[in-house]
C-alpha cells in the first residue's frame, strides 16, 4: 500500500509566510518519519484557503529539502495552462527530485477558476485529452507537431526530457462517471475520493473502470489511490471532537463547491450534480465520521483503512491531515506521527 499525504489548505488564520513554512515543515518530518509521498494541490485566488497556485514550484522546493520522499501533483489542472510548458516544467522538476516526482493530473471541479482564467469549463474535458497527448509526445525528447482543436504545436523540441523513463508516473483524477472508462481506456492510474461521492458509488463506477482497463489490453492491474481525511488520535473521543470544528467547515464549503457547478457545461448532467451537492449539504458530522473520513486512536484508523481497501480495491491511501484547516499545528503534527509510526506499518 502506498501511503502519502495531501496539501492543499492553510491553516486558518495564518499568514501567507506562515503557510509555506507550515508546508515545507511537513514535508521534511514526512521524509523523516516513512511517508511515500507529498500530493500538492492545486487552488487558484482563493488565499483564505490555500497558497499553492503554484504547485510545482512548490514541489521543487520540496525536492531539495527532502532525500527519500516522492512529491506528486493532486492535481495539476491541465487545461489552464499551455501543454508545452508543462511538459518543460515537469520534466525540469523531475530532475531536481532526481526522479522522485509523481504526475497528478486532472481537470478541477472548481469552476469559477476557470471562468477568471477566461478558459470556458465547458471546453475543460476536450482541452485535458489534447494537453495530455502534446505532453506525452513531447517527453520523447524528438521533434514533433500537433494540430488540435485547441492547442497547435510547429516542430517542438521539449528540453529536458523527464529523469526518469519514459516519464514521471501519470495518475488521474476522477469523479464524473464519464472519466472513469475513460481512465480505464487509456491505462491511466486514478485517483478517487469521498468528498462529492459515497461507498456504493465508488464501487459503481470503479467497475467500468477496471473493465475499460482489461478490453484496452493494459499491462496488469489497474492502481486505485484514495484520498480521505484521515486523524489519528491518542483516544476515542479525541479523534471524534478534535477535528470537529475543521470537518463541518470542510464540508460546508464543499457543498457550496459543488452548488456552484450545478448546470455549468462540462460539470455533468445537473441533476446529478445537484443531488450530490444537496446529499452533501444533509450530512450530520456523525454521517461524515460514519462515511466519509478514517478517524480514530491507531486501532481505529487501521481497520478503517483496511475497510475501504477491501471494498474499493484500493492500493493507495492519500491522507488529507487538516481539512478545512483548523486543528492546531501540534495535533496534526501528532496525528501525522501516529499515522506514520503506528498506522502505515500494519500495511507493509
Amino acid at each position: 500500500m502506498h501511503f502519502g499525504i495531501f496539501v492543499e489548505e492553510m491553516r486558518q488564520g495564518a499568514s501567507q509566510r506562515a503557510a509555506f513554512r507550515d508546508v515545507f515543515e511537513l514535508a521534511e518530518r514526512a521524509d523523516a518519519w516513512g511517508i511515500d509521498c507529498v500530493w500538492l494541490g492545486e487552488i487558484h485566488f482563493t488565499p483564505t484557503r490555500s497558497v499553492i497556485s503554484a504547485s510545482l514550484q512548490v514541489a521543487s522546493a520540496i525536492a531539495t529539502r527532502t532525500r527519500r520522499l516522492r512529491v506528486g501533483t493532486a492535481v495539476q489542472v491541465l487545461p489552464l495552462n499551455h501543454p508545452l510548458r508543462i511538459a518543460e516544467e515537469v520534466a525540469t522538476v523531475d530532475h531536481i527530485s532526481e526522479g522522485r516526482f509523481e504526475f497528478g493530473i486532472g481537470r478541477s471541479g472548481v469552476v469559477r477558476t476557470y471562468d477568471i482564467y477566461g478558459v470556458p469549463y465547458g471546453e475543460s474535458q476536450a482541452r485535458f485529452r489534447e494537453a495530455l497527448e502534446i505532453i506525452r509526445e513531447g517527453w520523447k525528447g524528438e521533434p514533433f507537431s500537433y494540430a488540435g482543436e485547441f492547442y497547435r504545436v510547429q516542430n517542438a523540441i521539449v528540453t529536458p526530457r523527464p529523469y526518469q523513463v519514459p516519464h514521471p508516473p501519470l495518475r488521474m483524477a476522477t469523479t464524473s462517471d464519464e472519466t472513469f472508462p475513460a481512465a480505464g481506456r487509456m491505462g491511466l492510474p486514478i485517483f478517487v475520493g469521498l468528498r462529492v461521492t459515497e461507498i456504493p458509488d465508488l464501487q459503481a463506477q470503479l467497475a467500468p473502470y477496471r473493465q475499460a482497463w482489461r478490453e484496452a489490453g493494459h499491462p496488469g492491474q489497474p492502481s486505485v489511490y484514495l484520498r480521505i481525511p484521515v486523524y489519528a488520535s491518542t483516544t476515542e473521543k479525541g479523534a471524534v471532537e478534535e477535528p470537529r470544528e475543521s470537518l463541518t467547515a470542510f464540508f460546508a464549503r464543499q457543498t457550496e463547491l459543488a452548488r456552484a457547478a450545478v448546470g455549468r457545461a462540462g460539470a455533468g448532467p445537473a441533476d446529478r450534480r445537484r443531488f450530490q451537492a444537496e446529499r452533501m449539504a444533509s450530512l450530520s458530522y456523525e454521517d461524515i465520521l460514519a462515511r466519509k473520513v478514517a478517524f480514530g486512536t491507531a486501532r481505529g484508523v487501521i481497520d478503517r483503512l483496511a475497510q475501504l481497501r477491501d471494498e474499493l480495491g484500493l492500493d493507495g491511501i492519500v491522507a488529507e491531515l487538516n481539512p478545512g484547516g483548523r486543528i492546531p499545528p501540534e495535533l496534526e503534527t501528532r496525528s501525522l506521527e501516529i499515522l506514520a509510526r503506528e498506522v502505515v506499518p500494519a500495511f507493509r
